[in-house]
């Protein structure tokens, strides 16, 4: 499995379910305050292009800063991806709402300057703080510009 494999999956009540296209064959982890509180931990994606939803019906999205926004099953709650609110490029699918996440690599993990003293992943990967993550979201915006 590698970039640009299919994946599919779906929230916990099954009205809604998906495609999307790898664009990279990892896990990255946000640590964030807003991503721990919508996801009940942290919250686990898959960077991702061309999501295409079956129905949208019981979609639901709240826009949760300037530049995200959050997509979720409005009947279950099931959080199924956070995307940049121009409607263009970064998808991150969540990662346990995927029908079969094998072969991927744990590779970054994101605002660690907000992760909690109590709990920390083992293991080397990119890190990245909030500051890092934000100024390359404000970089991307201005190279569309």
């Amino acid at each position: 499995m590698g970039e640009g494999h299919k994946l599919s999956g779906g929230c916990l009540c099954g009205s809604v379910r998906f495609t999307a296209t790898m664009a990279k064959p990892e896990m990255d982890v946000c640590h964030c305050d807003m991503c721990r509180k919508w996801s009940g931990g942290v919250l686990m994606t898959v960077p991702c292009t061309d999501v295409a939803v079956a129905d949208e019906t019981n979609l639901a999205v709240y826009p949760s800063s300037e530049w995200g926004e959050r997509v979720f099953c409005r009947n279950c709650g099931t959080s199924l991806f956070w995307r940049q609110r121009s409607g263009e490029g970064h998808v991150a699918v969540a990662f346990p709402s995927l029908d079969d996440p094998s072969d991927l690599v744990f590779a970054e993990e994101i605002f660690i300057d907000e992760k909690p003293d109590l709990y920390a992943f083992a293991g080397e990967r990119r890190r990245k703080t909030g500051e890092q993550v934000i100024a390359e979201f404000h970089a991307a915006q201005e190279g569309r510009t």
